[in-house]
């Protein structure tokens, strides 16, 4: 019965808010009368609801304060209470853990790591973490698309050109990181290829023709068929290049503070992928046509004919997800939902997988889950990018930091006299910002990510949030070292409205981790994090703390303002962001 009650609207009195309409048909009366009827009963026969009002077939609840005063005397000294609670709300009834898989990043080893991965990235991430409060098993997951076309594009540059540069010898700074060095022989290709393409039209092939035709595409395709050979000589550059992609990875993940249990390659499963062919085939699920390739025709439900395997035998994107799907359901007993966090330009290309998956009798397709979202882009000419395409993430989590420097020397703020320690908060702030700015829309809304903004001390931004928890922490430093740290306090005073919103918003924190994790949206943490720390902003304004001299609601005011900032850090963690101690 709990999707009865809501959170009273701010413009109504009420603390809850009864929808009735469900029970008309039982009460044979009007809704408003239905309402009134269930109002004068709660009043009268309960403690707990002092008043009520009733707005056409909504019933508001007002609590009385003593039941908020009493419910924070509960929860006031049990570290992480909200997610021992959500925790405990997601167990299944046989005590076990669901199991649940989040896919995300999944890079291309072409080139480094760009803006779109960042929010890929910190989606996945978050959407992790929020799982597992919420009390499920939950295996974070990448695939490193280490294998086909693309690849093969970038060391056929470095072969012809590269002379035998590597990212300990090169001369180009920019490079010395190796998904960069990649990435720079992936972009020398494209620009060859162009070119190439540019003169074969000149002589009159038409653009589909030029593309076939070009000297270099005839080059990589023989290499991508070498590779899938096994040709020593394709492979051996082949790992030798990833290797200085994968380390590059590896140092933006740890700079990012995302993390990954378990790394699936495309170069192993998609042979795996080409095993569900040959499943297919023989369950007459795909077909063989005349030039070889197979494919499989999804024109009867709306979609279209998808080649599965080429011509000459090798594999798509479709055939290595088919794949690593059976792979984790049959390696992983127990395994309960599979969310790929991707882009929405991919929606089609989901559709027709877990659709594939169904046609080859799979039950567990139908917890495969598509988290799409919606594309982020930046206002023209407030970052640079290496490539001049797409800014890279390595270079976006820079300027964020040193924004957060320059910001923080502005306005005088920092409390470090150390550097060292100085550079760790700007670090803090940096990510931070960009972090909270990135997740607190709704993943499936295009966004625009304004570097400036989102360090913004006044708005709604992570810094914000970061500096309300350091606010807190100051408070309880004072109480501490003028002995004025929180005791114990007896209810027995009427708290004031704002104490009484962040009690509310405390008793909320459990179920708005439910709901993020349902919706698959951190958005509605960093949402309710935003209100949290506005909330006690005001309070912190309004209601004397260390001056109280009343020493039972002085410790009152500090135990809640301790409450609060557990929230708060609990909150901004499930967004995979810090708070400093000092700022």
């Amino acid at each position: 019965m709990n999707w009865l009650f809501k959170k009273t609207k701010k413009e109504f009195e009420g603390d809850l808010t009864l929808v009735v309409f469900p029970f008309v048909k039982a009460s044979r009366k009007s809704p408003e009368e239905t309402a009134n009827q269930i109002g004068t009963f709660l009043a009268s026969h309960t403690k707990e609801v002092v008043k009520f009002n009733v707005v056409k077939g909504f019933l508001n609840l007002v609590v009385s304060p003593s039941y908020w005063l009493g419910y924070f005397k509960e929860v006031e000294k049990n570290a992480n209470y909200a997610i021992r609670e959500v925790n405990d709300a997601g167990t299944m009834p046989d005590g076990k853990q669901e199991k649940v898989m989040v896919e995300y990043s999944s890079p291309n080893t072409n080139k480094p790591l760009h803006l779109g991965h960042i929010r890929n990235n910190l989606l996945g991430y978050s959407i992790a973490e929020i799982l597992k409060a919420g009390g499920k098993q939950v295996i974070k997951a990448t695939l490193v698309n280490d294998r086909g076309i693309h690849i093969c594009k970038s060391m056929l540059a470095w072969k012809k050109w590269g002379r035998g540069e590597n990212p300990s010898t090169t001369t180009d700074a920019a490079c010395r990181k190796g998904d960069h060095l990649v990435g720079k022989y992936y972009v020398l290709f494209d620009k060859e290829f162009k070119a190439q393409h540019l003169t074969l039209q000149e002589q009159g092939w038409s653009a589909a023709e030029a593309d076939k035709k070009a000297p270099l595409m005839l080059e990589v395709q023989e290499m991508l068929r070498k590779w899938e050979e096994g040709d020593a000589e394709v492979r051996a550059l082949w790992k030798m290049m990833n290797e200085w992609v994968y380390k590059g990875f590896e140092t933006t993940y740890r700079t990012l503070g995302v993390s990954f249990d378990r790394t699936y390659y495309e170069s192993d499963t998609y042979l795996l992928g080409k095993q569900v062919i040959e499943e297919g085939l023989r369950k007459y699920v795909f077909e063989k046509k005349g030039d070889h390739s197979v494919r499989i025709d999804l024109t009867q439900d709306g979609l279209d004919e998808k080649v599965l395997l080429r011509a000459d035998g090798t594999s798509v994107y479709m055939t290595q997800d088919l794949g690593t799907a059976v792979q984790r359901f049959t390696e992983i007993p127990g395994l309960k939902r599979l969310i790929y966090v991707v882009g929405n330009e991919q929606d089609y290309h989901f559709k027709v997988l877990f659709l594939i998956l169904k046609k080859l009798g799979y039950a567990w397709a139908e917890n495969c889950f598509h988290l799409s979202y919606g594309m982020v882009e930046l206002p023209e000419g407030k970052m640079k990018s290496r490539e001049g395409t797409v800014v890279d993430a390595d270079d976006l989590i820079a300027e964020m930091i040193a924004t957060a420097r320059e910001m923080t020397l502005e306005l005088g703020k920092s409390e470090f006299s150390d550097q060292a320690e100085a550079e760790e908060l700007y670090r803090k702030i940096g990510l931070g910002a960009l972090k909270y700015f990135m997740l607190k829309v709704d993943p499936k809304k295009k966004m625009l990510f304004n570097p400036k903004e989102s360090i913004d001390l006044h708005g709604n931004t992570g810094p914000f949030i970061q500096y309300a928890y350091t606010r807190i922490q100051s408070i309880l430093r004072k109480a501490q070292a003028t002995d004025l740290q929180a005791k114990s306090w007896s209810p027995d005073f009427i708290p004031e409205k704002k104490e009484m919103e962040l009690i509310r918003l405390i008793y909320d924190f459990p179920k708005i981790i439910q709901e993020a994790g349902e919706a698959f949206n951190p958005g509605i943490i960093a949402n309710f994090v935003y209100e949290l720390a506005t909330t006690y902003n005001q309070f912190y304004q309004e209601c004397p703390i260390l001056k109280e001299e009343n020493v039972s609601r002085r410790s009152f005011r500090l135990n809640l303002s301790e409450k609060t900032a557990e929230v708060i850090h609990l909150s901004m963690s499930l967004l995979g962001i810090e708070v400093p101690q000092r700022m």
